[in-house]
């Protein structure tokens, strides 16, 4: 399937959006995670170019990659968040995609969260992976990633990127191709400021109440790789139990980047999931 990039304009924001598929499709929007030089690309490519009968969106979320970083991004996750579900609204808005499926990795399950509480009738089925949220301790491969700038190298990237992997050994010399080009990514200030304000402990943490996920009446696939050193399985078992249309898979042999060491089953577990006649 081809690919495009475009950078759409969103109010006084733009953002980088790849798509794919044919627009008349069932749409996804694809939300990815945190990390220090992370891009939808980096995230998606493997699923949005090999997944025929939908429309693929996949942008850099506002605060990442080629999209715009504003000065005035709230700081911590619970502020950024909503900024950032507000300007993924707008990008539908933009593209005129008036319904849309959920892909959301991470901090971008917690964005996702937003969207089907913000406007709930835009949403049909949400899938979460490794998702963040869940009032769970963090782990300390996920500090670890929150202070990446504490002491920014290519060789804390490659260490960094070990965490994300049940086993970076399987990769041999592309994990250090991936980590060198993350490397140099993070190393923008646009980048480092993002993150800063993002992770700043100074805002809010966003842990979503009981209320609110007890309410959600969508279709929700759950996955989560059951090595995830980054976000505990627990946080998907959390949000299982509360989300009255939810289903798990723990995959195994896959960390937080289950998508990638687990492309094929997550493959046919998401076709399954978004095609599936429910009653």
């Amino acid at each position: 399937m081809d690919l495009t990039t475009t950078d759409v304009p969103v109010g006084d924001w733009t953002i980088r959006t790849h798509q794919a598929g044919d627009p008349a499709d069932p749409t996804i929007l694809w939300l990815h995670g945190s990390g220090p030089g992370v891009t939808a690309l980096s995230n998606w490519h493997g699923l949005i170019t090999t997944m025929p009968g939908y429309h693929h969106v996949a942008p850099d979320v506002l605060g990442f990659g080629d999209s715009s970083h504003p000065d005035d991004l709230p700081l911590g996750v619970a502020g950024s968040a909503a900024m950032r579900a507000q300007a993924m609204l707008g990008l539908l808005d933009t593209l005129g995609v008036t319904r849309t499926h959920l892909v959301g990795n991470s901090m971008g399950g917690m964005v996702a969260l937003l969207l089907v509480q913000e406007q709930p009738d835009r949403i049909d089925r949400v899938i979460l992976m490794g998702s963040a949220g869940a009032p769970i301790e963090p782990t300390a491969d996920l500090i670890k990633m929150i202070t990446y700038y504490d002491d920014p190298s290519p060789e804390a990237m490659l260490d960094l990127m070990g965490r994300f992997l049940h086993d970076p050994g399987l990769y041999g010399d592309r994990i250090d191709e991936i980590a060198a080009d993350r490397a140099e990514v993070a190393a923008r200030e646009d980048i480092r400021r993002s993150h800063l304000r993002t992770f700043s402990p100074d805002g809010p943490l966003l842990v979503f109440p009981v209320e609110a996920l007890t309410a959600i009446e969508h279709e929700v696939l759950l996955v989560h790789g059951r090595e995830d050193r980054i976000i505990r399985k627990e946080s998907s078992h959390y949000l299982a139990d509360l989300i009255p249309n939810a289903q798990l898979h723990v995959l195994p042999h896959a960390g937080h980047w289950v998508q990638i060491e687990q492309a094929d089953r997550f493959r046919a577990l998401a076709t399954g999931f978004l095609s599936e006649d429910v009653a």
